[in-house]
């Protein structure tokens, strides 16, 4: 039976239709449009709104320019090294066997076997030689297109002849200028012109975040591109080198590679990786430009690299030896000990001082400072400013030169004692003899004879056979006057600093005192 449907009927569902298409058009306008009604158009709203809300910035780098560009300025540094082999005349008849060989069958197995006779000169009797074997593989870069080449002090060292590969396949013996083992940085020459070159970047504006790259030689491999980020800036590892961090895949062979921004510009030397396979593990350090230059000018100017001294060994200023100090803010480098003779002495620092700057240069942390004193050219007449007794103080001091062999103070451990004692710093002491005066090179003091196993200084780490030099502001010259001091530091509830004479060192240990 076929259904038909009546005039009213059709009228009203019409009706109903022009309802839903209006109600969808007008939540289209409203930006609420009913994706069943209109699909299209809702699809296109989304992704305008989804265009409209990314950030027009958010574009990855594109390093395919850069490489094309960089590339050819990194070099593969092939080093070999000299060795020495033995040559021994061999058994007639038996080439390859020598006669420690043959004497070691004829005993032990009863095989006989013909003497070498008489030694004579011979292809077969020849004196020792020296063959060349290879040594290792790294890598590097060029800076002048004369053919002055920067790399890492490591990949050069030792070896007897350096041969540098560009990448249109060309290879040069190298001539090394200079190295300098303390940053690792090497330069290197070869006898070319016109060639490419790398331009060279500012290290202190590298920011934490932001892309590099790094052009090498991993395991041996021609001229490899990795990427990542800069995840750290100025890591400590070393007395001169203020690092910069990386995740960059680096590898053995990336050694003496560069690390290129986005501009192209190198911003580092590739030097060391953190690993416990000898493969990449996402720690990678670079050698800063800024200091890899300096080191390189001074490598090409006379062949070393001259670093100043003052002679004093330093310790890093806790929060606690701040406080103990009066210092404001937990910075700078703690004198531990002063060489005798050395700029230090004869400026007047002392052991306790906190040095807080050098050469108008501030001094945050005390690996801060090797790196600014080393950067001072020796002969120079410098300021230095240091915290003593609660006061800023300045001093002006002439830098000598790094000697090879540079004296460093060291703590000589001495037994500890488990004799108890009552008072605010639970500790017995006497007078310091002439003998131990002269010893330890301090003028007055006195020395630890008991300490209580709980006391403040047992528990800050002072040792029986230590010597009390000061307490707070107050210079310790008899066993009576250090009594005084110390029951005075009870009126204040607060840590004390205790500086102590112990070998060459002075330690500056913050105690809170019982009462």
């Amino acid at each position: 039976m076929k259904k038909i449907i009546s005039a009213p009927s059709t009228q009203l569902l019409t009706g109903f239709l022009t309802s839903l298409l209006l109600a969808g058009s007008l939540h289209a306008q409203n930006g609420k449009a009913n994706p069943a009604l209109n699909g299209n158009a809702n699809i296109t709203a989304t992704q305008s709104a989804t265009a409209s809300n990314s950030p027009a910035a958010r574009v990855y780098p594109d390093f395919v320019d850069l490489v094309e560009k960089a590339n050819p300025a990194v070099v593969n540094i092939r080093t070999t090294e000299k060795v020495t082999v033995r040559n021994s005349a061999g058994i007639p008849g038996m080439p390859g066997l020598d006669e420690e060989q043959a004497e070691f069958f004829r005993r032990f197995f009863g095989i006989p076997l013909p003497s070498p006779g008489p030694r004579q000169q011979g292809p077969n009797n020849r004196k020792p030689q020296q063959e060349e074997q290879n040594r290792g593989v790294g890598s590097g870069f060029i800076i002048e297109s004369n053919g002055f080449i920067l790399t890492n002090a490591h990949v050069v060292e030792g070896a007897t002849t350096i041969y540098v590969t560009l990448t249109d396949k060309r290879e040069f013996k190298a001539k090394l200028i200079g190295a300098d083992k303390r940053t690792d940085v090497a330069l290197v020459k070869i006898e070319a012109t016109g060639l490419p070159r790398l331009t060279i970047g500012d290290s202190s504006k590298v920011r934490v975040g932001e892309w590099v790259l790094a052009i090498g030689s991993p395991f041996g491999l021609e001229n490899t591109v990795t990427a990542g980020i800069v995840s750290a800036k100025s890591r400590d590892t070393g007395d001169y080198l203020p690092f910069i961090q990386t995740d960059v895949a680096v590898n053995p062979g990336n050694s003496g590679g560069p690390l290129l921004n986005t501009r192209g510009e190198v911003v580092g030397i590739n030097s060391q990786i953190f690993s416990r396979s000898g493969g990449y593990m996402g720690i990678s350090f670079a050698i800063p430009m800024d200091e890899a230059m300096r080191v390189s000018n001074q490598l090409r100017a006379s062949g070393k690299v001259s670093r100043g001294r003052i002679g004093v060994a330093i310790a890093e200023v806790s929060k606690e030896v701040a406080e103990s100090l009066g210092l404001p803010k937990a910075r700078g480098a703690l004198i531990r000990s002063v060489e005798v003779g050395a700029p230090a002495d004869k400026a007047g620092l002392e052991p306790g001082d906190v040095i807080l700057s050098f050469n108008e240069r501030p001094i945050e942390k005390s690996s801060d400072l090797p790196r600014v004193v080393g950067d001072t050219r020796p002969g120079t007449k410098a300021p230095i400013v240091v915290w003593r007794k609660g006061a800023q103080k300045e001093f002006s001091i002439t830098v000598a030169d790094l000697e090879p062999a540079e004296k460093v103070a060291t703590k000589k451990a001495e037994p500890e004692g488990e004799v108890s004692t009552k008072n605010a710093f639970g500790v017995a002491v006497t007078d310091v003899t002439d003998a131990k005066k002269k010893e330890l090179s301090i003028k007055a003091g006195v020395e630890i004879s008991a300490l209580a196993e709980e006391g403040p200084l047992a528990k800050a780490g002072a040792r029986i056979g230590d010597v009390i030099v000061r307490v707070g502001d107050v210079d310790i010259i008899a066993s009576k006057q250090f009594e005084i001091a110390m029951k005075a530091t009870t009126k204040n509830n607060r840590a004390v600093a205790v500086f102590i004479r112990r070998g060459e060192s002075t330690l500056v240990i913050p105690v809170r005192p019982t009462k």
